[in-house]
């Protein structure tokens, strides 16, 4: 590689050249970056740190124009933007008499509501996004300043000063800066160096740009669809035309045309059989026109053939061409213009314009047939006074490809010969101005015919009038875009060159990943993206604005074997077609599109969530490997990381003591310790040899120990010590308990749950539980979850423990240590364990709605659809709805659960009075669990809520705020008030204020979860016989769409 050059390393097997630009991404990738572990020099680490950073931020700068990061997130807390609408309702509800708000009423307001004040000072400014190069250079001195004294790190409020005055933000405030503080000092020792700044910064630039290329990931279907070809012929060409109709012609002139789904459509030979003595005709290239509804052919006989695209029979014909058509391209250039352009082995471009197409062609359609198909020579052709030919000499080779480009009026064509690999030309001569003139004022002003006789000696542009790009080995394939001002070219050297169509001296980027040569390229410019495909049947999709690869598709992973011998992208229905061993095609995964009244925290399900107090930020992981960091106190996204298990779904989380750290464990049977606010790995935490699927981690502490538990399908309980700054990243567990190894459990662990100081309890797939003592690694006792009388014989019973957790309060009644354990049984049941006198089964009950409380209820009659449609409210809204005509009424309803759904989650207060469970179909069920006793059927039902319309995943009560939070597989992530009064999901556009009620989505509930018909309450009035089919509580899905409405019998309404 020459010098002053650098590869950066993209995401899919592909990588970037640029021109004198050092890249840092490399570095960060190969580079490991670290903290200093006394093995090697600290001072030249941190120099190395420095270095990097620097040059990240310069790399920014020239990518953005700004000292600032690539993608900033956008400030919607700014004290110079519009308030909020809740916040104005809020201020006026204060004086009612008021219709108008002054500065005095928002400052009343922040004295009553301190937290507004405080969440808009942290919002409104993002320090580590304000730093600038010469700011970082400004805080590098003051941290030399320190070491020079002796001390090789600084406090938080030593920290504060140099912030401060290094960015020249004196009125920041003190609670910001101790935010970004703590986001590096995660390990909580109240001392942060230059190194771990550098190291803070760089993380969470990554990732942010990881982001917003996690934005722009695409992919194919795979493997391809494919159609077996039953002969040997190569296949020319493959078009589409624009209802997504694919056309494919043959070497031996068969053409068919396909739906979509390669199902065949018509099939026609186009060429009839000479006599024997002649050899047969052969199809070089073809095109559609179907502005015409033609569809022309160049044939090894010098013709160019035209058929109706409808019917493929043959219309006219131009013969007697000087060579032969080896590439065609047609493009329109008004209402009934057009050019025909076509490149030849002696390395000429030739170009028909013709006017008044229709009526020409009609012409021509008129003639002598020679073969069944009317034909004009050439020679006769160009003597019609709608049509202009010129033949430019543009190559020394034969000619790989040949387009017009309407939007650049040029014609761009290419070879394999080096000098001339790529030649952008003008289409009639230009430069002659004197010469056009004198042919005007001849057939103007004379009124004589101009004699035109063809000359097949082709014309040298002028060198004004072409731009020539000389590519080493030549171009095979190249792409031309107007929006993006980009060409793109491939040929053998197996490099995609970007460059601009304007400048033909060095290429803006060359594009590295493919190892065979390229044969096709096409640029998406809707999506700002580059398909290429290699002779290997390797696809890869780049991005234009990042220079990256997005997706790559081999041969073994498409399916797609054999020479490639034509191949097209079809934007009508974003597929890519291949002429190979086989027809074969690509469809592009769509993400689909959510209605519009839907919000979704992921684009994947989640698996989990949890709050961290510290920072007052809630955290939720997806199957899709991705981390979000959410603002608590308004909804807003702050941060986000991906490929944390290598693509593998987080299954699990849990947070250090102090909230500062965050561990996952993955499908690929790791447990990973992060900095959530950079999306720094901290450790991985593995066992030797084969890795089974983690299903649930807790931090927990034995005695001034702390360790980081985990257990899942290897069924055993793996324990490693936290040793935040040990030597090795990889981190492997401690010995197993001889009662784990002897007498564990059988089948796969999906929970574990602690009671400090001693107790550890563990549950699995079969439905035992056993608990353990955690200090001397022996069992306890065992427990069996037992099945009522009416499941004894259900086939297939689910009788997993997927949730367990303990209850420790004084006011338990017949609990005579007040220390109870509570799993999840089989149909919704809730088991009560007694664990310390007698490890008994104290008391058992169903998550049901069996409480009689009062709603507000309306009711609405649809003709269209003799449809009855009930909304259960709550009585907020009554006087709301009243107002609208709506018919309101009170009523009383005794609410059973008719499903019986698994409960998946079991969460309390942190008094343990209250009891929260959530089950499979996404409802949430509260219990006073203060006075229960083992006689009583069931706790007292607090309230009940639907959250989600699916599994819920994640269920956390937030005590000091009094929320609730919740997690599910329809990919959201939702707050609640302990009440079930709904704040908002996380991620959607309006912000929310915890402590303010106006602020809040109540009494609206979600959309899903309103038009759900699992949402209906159990009443004998809803209980009548319908025409619906069933509901398979199984088979709900995580998005509707569409309101699905209970079709009611007539008689019954």
């Amino acid at each position: 590689m020459p010098l002053g050059k650098e590869v950066r390393s993209s995401s899919a097997s592909g990588r970037l050249e640029t021109q004198h630009v050092s890249s840092i991404i490399t570095v960060i990738d190969s580079g490991r970056i670290v903290q200093s572990n006394g093995l090697r020099d600290e001072l030249a680490e941190t120099q190395r740190y420095y270095s990097i950073l620097c040059e990240l931020w310069r790399t920014a700068d020239r990518t953005t124009g700004s000292g600032c990061c690539v993608e900033k997130l956008t400030d919607d807390c700014s004290e110079d933007k519009q308030q909020p609408e809740w916040l104005e309702r809020e201020l006026l509800s204060q004086n009612r008499r008021r219709h108008s708000i002054t500065q005095g009423d928002e400052a009343q307001m922040r004295k009553q509501h301190p937290i507004i004040d405080s969440t808009r000072r942290l919002c409104s400014l993002k320090i580590d996004e304000t730093i600038s190069l010469d700011n970082l250079q400004k805080l590098k001195l003051a941290f030399e300043e320190f070491e020079r004294g002796g001390s090789r790190s600084i406090d938080a409020k030593c920290f504060g000063r140099i912030v401060k005055k290094c960015l020249g933000l004196p009125k920041t405030s003190n609670a910001q800066i101790q935010r970004l503080f703590k986001k590096i000092d995660y390990l909580g020792q109240g001392q942060i160096s230059w190194g771990e700044f550098c190291t803070h910064m760089m993380h969470e630039y990554k990732e942010k740009q990881e982001t917003v290329r996690r934005s722009k990931q695409v992919a194919f279907t795979l493997p391809a669809s494919m159609k077996t070809l039953c002969h040997g012929i190569p296949i020319v060409n493959i078009h589409s035309s624009h209802d997504g109709t694919i056309v494919t012609v043959r070497e031996d002139g068969v053409v068919c045309c396909c739906s979509p789904e390669l199902k065949p459509l018509k099939t026609k030979h186009l060429f009839n059989e000479g006599p024997a003595s002649r050899k047969s005709k052969w199809a070089s290239d073809f095109i559609l026109m179907t502005e015409f509804n033609k569809l022309m052919i160049g044939t090894g006989d010098r013709e160019i053939q035209l058929y109706e695209l409808s019917t493929l029979e043959p219309y006219c014909q131009i013969n007697a061409l000087e060579t032969v058509p080896l590439t065609l391209d047609f493009g329109c250039t008004g209402p009934d213009k057009c050019y025909i352009v076509y490149g030849d082995a002696e390395g000429c471009v030739t170009i028909i314009l013709i006017s008044y197409v229709g009526d020409t062609l009609r012409l021509w359609n008129k003639l002598p047939e020679i073969e069944n198909m009317p034909n004009i020579a050439i020679d006769d052709a160009v003597l019609f006074p709608n049509v202009t030919f010129v033949r430019w000499k543009v190559h020394q080779d034969w000619v790989t490809q040949a387009k017009y480009f309407h939007s650049f009026q040029a014609v761009v064509s290419s070879s394999k010969e080096e000098s001339t690999s790529l030649v952008i030309g003008c289409v009639l001569p230009l430069t002659d101005a004197e010469q056009q003139l004198d042919d005007i004022r001849e057939a103007c002003y004379e009124g004589k015919t101009k004699k035109i006789q063809l000359s097949w000696i082709p014309q040298l542009r002028a060198s004004c009038d072409q731009t020539v790009f000389n590519i080493s080995k030549g171009v095979k394939t190249f792409d031309l875009c107007q929006k993006h001002s980009l060409l793109v070219t491939g040929g053998m050297d197996r490099l995609i060159r970007m460059w601009n169509p304007h400048f033909s001296g060095k290429p803006n980027g060359i594009l590295k990943g493919h190892s065979a040569p390229i044969t096709y390229l096409h640029i998406i410019p809707e999506n700002g993206q580059i398909f290429s495909v290699s002779i290997d049947c390797t696809v890869k999709i780049w991005d234009i604005q990042d220079q990256c690869c997005l997706f790559t598709a081999d041969s073994q992973a498409s399916g797609i074997h054999g020479d490639i011998s034509a191949c097209s992208y079809s934007s009508a229905v974003k597929s890519f077609y291949f002429a190979a061993d086989c027809i074969a095609v690509l469809s592009l995964k769509i993400r689909p599109r959510l209605h519009s009244r839907l919000t979704v925290s992921h684009d994947e399900t989640v698996m989990c969530c949890g709050y961290s107090e510290e920072f007052r930020q809630v955290v939720s992981c997806s199957e899709g490997s991705v981390v979000k960091v959410w603002d608590f106190d308004t909804g807003r996204q702050v941060f986000e990381f991906g490929g944390t298990h290598d693509q593998s779904a987080i299954t699990c989380m849990a947070f250090d003591p102090k909230g500062r750290r965050l561990i996952t464990g993955g499908r690929d049977g790791c447990v990973k310790i992060w900095n959530f606010n950079n999306g720094q790995c901290l450790k991985t935490l593995r066992k030797d040899g084969e890795c089974h699927k983690v299903c649930d981690c807790i931090f927990l502490q034995v005695h001034r120990t702390f360790y980081v538990m985990s257990v899942g399908g290897d069924r055993k309980i793996d324990i490693y010590p936290d040793i935040p700054e040990g030597l090795h990243h990889v981190q492997r567990p401690q010995p197993s308990w001889q009662d784990d190894l002897r007498s564990g459990h059988t089948e796969d662990i999906l929970c574990v749950a602690q009671c400090p100081p001693s107790l550890l309890a563990t549950s699995s797939y079969d439905g035992e539980i056993i608990v353990w003592n955690v200090i001397s690694g022996r069992i306890r006792c065992r427990l069996v979850s037992p099945l009522l009388a009416e499941h004894q014989n259900v086939e297939g019973l689910d009788t997993s423990v997927p949730s367990i957790i303990f209850f420790k309060n004084s006011k338990l009644q017949h609990f005579s240590s007040a220390t109870a354990l509570l799993s999840a049984g089989a149909m919704g049941c809730i088991n009560i364990w007694n664990v310390l006198s007698g490890s008994k089964l104290a008391g058992s009950f169903k998550a049901v709605r069996n409480a009689s409380q009062q709603y507000s209820w309306i009711q609405f009659w649809v003709p269209r659809h003799r449809t009855l449609v009930f909304a259960f409210l709550s009585p907020i809204f009554k006087i709301a709805n009243q107002a609208l005509g709506s018919f309101v009424a009170n009523c009383f309803f005794a609410y059973t659960s008719k499903f019986q759904q698994k409960i998946t989650k079991l969460a309390k207060t942190a008094k343990d009075t209250l009891l929260y469970a959530a089950d499979r179909i996404g409802y949430i069920y509260v219990y006073n669990m203060e006075k229960f006793t083992a006689g009583q059927k069931s706790p007292r039902v607090e309230g009940f809520w639907r959250a989600h319309t699916s599994q819920i995943t994640g269920l956390q009560i937030v005590d000091n705020d009094q929320v609730v939070l919740t997690s599910s597989t329809d990919y959201t992530v939702r707050i609640w008030s302990a009440h079930g009064e709904y704040i908002g999901t996380f991620g959607q556009s309006e912000s929310w204020n915890v402590h303010i009620s106006s602020s809040w989505k109540h009494p609206a509930v979600p959309y899903e979860v309103l038009i759900d018909p699992l949402s209906m309450p159990h009443h004998e009035i809803l209980n009548v016989k319908t025409r619906s089919d069933y509901i398979d509580t199984d088979k709900t899905g995580a998005h509707k769409g569409e309101l699905k409405a209970l079709s009611w019998n007539s008689q019954a309404c």
